[in-house]
């Protein structure tokens, strides 16, 4: 066992001077990070307790049970000190040493001695520099002056192991990279991620927010609304497309669909169930057992298949409150969901359609840059027989081949239920994020007695695929905001235009303006404030709002409008019916960007 939480020491590679490949030479000069910080926090606070303290994506951090909060000034403290240990360069020594010994060098860290008595065997790993003892399987530079450069970042609480019933600890974030300029670019990048942060933007543009009044549920905006039933109407209008049959099901089930489609025994925790034994009833934290049941309400025939059913419903999961996290983490959320039942001769033609499908939702929301990962039957928890498994790989395989992609093969990582086409997403901050998944289900079909009569008069098992392209609404929301940073493309922002008279005497020609654009179904609103014309364009850029259309004494005697876009550009006086036609041409064709404007 390792104490914290370091990964063993990998193989050698012949690319770098020391032998080591970059992603573990960065490991371990993260890791001895963390050993630098325990150690000055020990000189700082001679009475603390330490725990695990391993290396983690950007840096490291170190638990620690402290006499009191620490402070800004104690991290400057903490931070002087690391860096004269590394200005010392003293080495870094580790060895084996039995747990004896261990226990008496640690006889006063009752973290470090619990962790000794769970580690196999009878001697522990032990590192040690200048006058600094560790608990470690190793990983380490070889001298403290190895470190690259760093920063303490911040100091959060953790659970000792992660449990809410052991003692609170405090830990200190550090970063860490090569090079200067690295950590540079690092902060720039978080600093970035701060301003297009999803919670930020969700208040500056009026979105949503969220209350302990409900907690892991958003309140959504009128203008926050506009923007989630546009994404869902665009789903509706391509569900017609691709013969789709939108259903509703009930929030309340009662627990014997639970306890036959296999949740009740796996995923209670995860649900709200409430009611005595005999009546009890569970929120639904998924649509696939109501779909199941809805297809036993008949028989079908191979004639009748594909049945593609889909559903917006509010769905409801227990998520522990400590993991809840703006609109990523939510307690009520909708999905893009659908299930279908389909002949195995139906199967490859059905996976070839969600592909294409997928392709266009997200070439029309400007996310062009995806890759997709097939995640394959598990090692040992798994229903179905392997070769089951195996068809539905090759199958769904061979559909990204034939389609011109390729992904990557994600050995062991499908549901216990079936192997699955995962969608992942690169947004412009450079973040991976998973968005839809194909998933094949192996045990549902049987678990609820489904089935269909084929060609031979016979009844057999259809197959069933869950299928989501965008997934939780709320978080592909939370994703795409961040993407975009609130610069929805025209046909998804909530207020498309704004109209701005630029006197008193010029306000009946803007709500003029702003019922041309209605008549359209342009989402437009008048600013009517008292603002002078160039504060009104100043707060109609710090909305995200695509057009700016500013009326005067000329443009109301043209009939036209002064045009400008997102962004700061100024396209000039146009007329008033041309503007409105080509708006209302942008949003239908679902351009990212027109007359002009950059796209988000």
């Amino acid at each position: 066992m390792v104490s914290d939480g370091a990964p063993a020491g990998g193989g050698e590679d012949g690319d770098r001077p020391d032998g080591q490949a970059p992603g573990e030479r960065l490991s371990r000069m993260r890791h001895s990070a963390a050993h630098v910080l325990a150690e000055a926090v020990l000189e700082l606070f001679p009475e603390a307790k330490y725990a695990i303290g391993p290396p983690i994506e950007n840096g490291f951090y170190y638990d620690f049970d402290l006499p009191r909060p620490l402070t800004p000034d104690d991290l400057t403290q903490l931070e002087r000190r690391m860096r004269r240990t590394v200005k010392a360069n003293v080495p870094i020594e580790g060895r084996q040493i039995p747990k004896e010994e261990a226990r008496a060098l640690f006889s006063d860290q009752p973290y470090k001695l619990e962790l000794i008595d769970e580690i196999e065997g009878e001697t522990v790993g032990h590192f040690r520099h200048a006058e600094f003892d560790d608990l470690c399987r190793g990983g380490h530079t070889e001298r403290t002056g190895d470190l690259g450069a760093f920063r303490l970042d911040r100091v959060a609480g953790a659970y000792w192991r992660g449990d809410e019933r052991n003692a609170m600890l405090q830990r200190i974030y550090g970063l860490l990279f090569e090079t200067p300029a690295e950590l540079d670019a690092y902060l720039e990048a978080r600093e970035e991620a701060e301003r297009r942060d999803h919670r930020r933007l969700g208040r500056e543009l009026d979105l949503f927010h969220l209350d302990p009044v409900s907690p892991g549920a958003p309140f959504y905006h009128p203008r926050g609304t506009v923007l989630y039933n546009a994404l869902v109407d665009y789903m509706r209008e391509l569900y017609v497309e691709y013969g789709y049959q939108e259903v509703i099901t009930p929030q309340l089930f009662a627990a014997d669909l639970w306890k036959t489609s296999g949740h009740y025994d796996n995923f209670s925790e995860d649900m709200f169930l409430f009611g005595e034994e005999g009546s009890e009833l569970g929120i639904k934290p998924m649509n696939c057992p109501g779909h199941c049941h809805y297809y036993r309400t008949r028989l079908y025939s191979y004639r009748d298949l594909p049945l593609r059913l889909a559903e917006f419903s509010r769905l409801h999961r227990n998520e522990r409150s400590g993991v809840l996290s703006g609109l990523t983490r939510a307690r009520s959320f909708a999905q893009d969901d659908a299930h279908i039942y389909c002949t195995p001769e139906q199967f490859e033609a059905e996976v070839v359609s969600v592909f294409e499908m997928s392709e266009r939702v997200y070439s029309d929301l400007g996310l062009e840059d995806w890759q997709i990962r097939l995640a394959t039957m598990p090692e040992e928890k798994f229903i179905g027989e392997p070769e089951d498994w195996r068809r539905a790989e090759a199958l769904l395989a061979a559909a990204v081949r034939g389609a011109g992609r390729e992904f990557e093969l994600a050995p062991g990582e499908g549901a216990f239920y079936g192997p699955k086409l995962e969608f992942h997403l690169r947004d412009a901050l450079g973040r991976s994020w998973q968005l839809g998944t194909l998933q094949v289900d192996l045990g549902m079909p049987a678990r609820f007695g489904l089935t269909y009569v084929a060609a031979d008069g016979a009844e057999h098992e259809p197959v069933m695929l869950h299928r989501a392209i965008l997934g939780s609404l709320e978080r592909f929301l939370a994703i795409y905001i961040e993407h975009t940073a609130g610069a929805f493309p025209l046909w998804l922002a909530p207020v498309q235009a704004v109209v701005i008279p630029i006197a008193d005497r010029h306000a009946a020609y803007a709500d003029e303006v702003r019922s041309q654009l209605a008549a359209r179904r342009l989402r437009a609103e008048v600013d009517g404030s008292g603002n002078r014309m160039n504060a009104k364009i100043r707060e109609a850029q710090l909305q995200k709002v695509p057009y700016m259309l500013v009326v005067g004494d000329r443009e109301a005697e043209a009939r036209a409008v002064s045009v400008r876009v997102r962004g700061g550009g100024d396209r000039g006086a146009l007329p008033l019916d041309e503007v409105v036609a080509r708006l209302a041409e942008e949003r239908d064709t679902r351009a990212l960007a027109g007359l002009g404007a950059a796209a988000p």
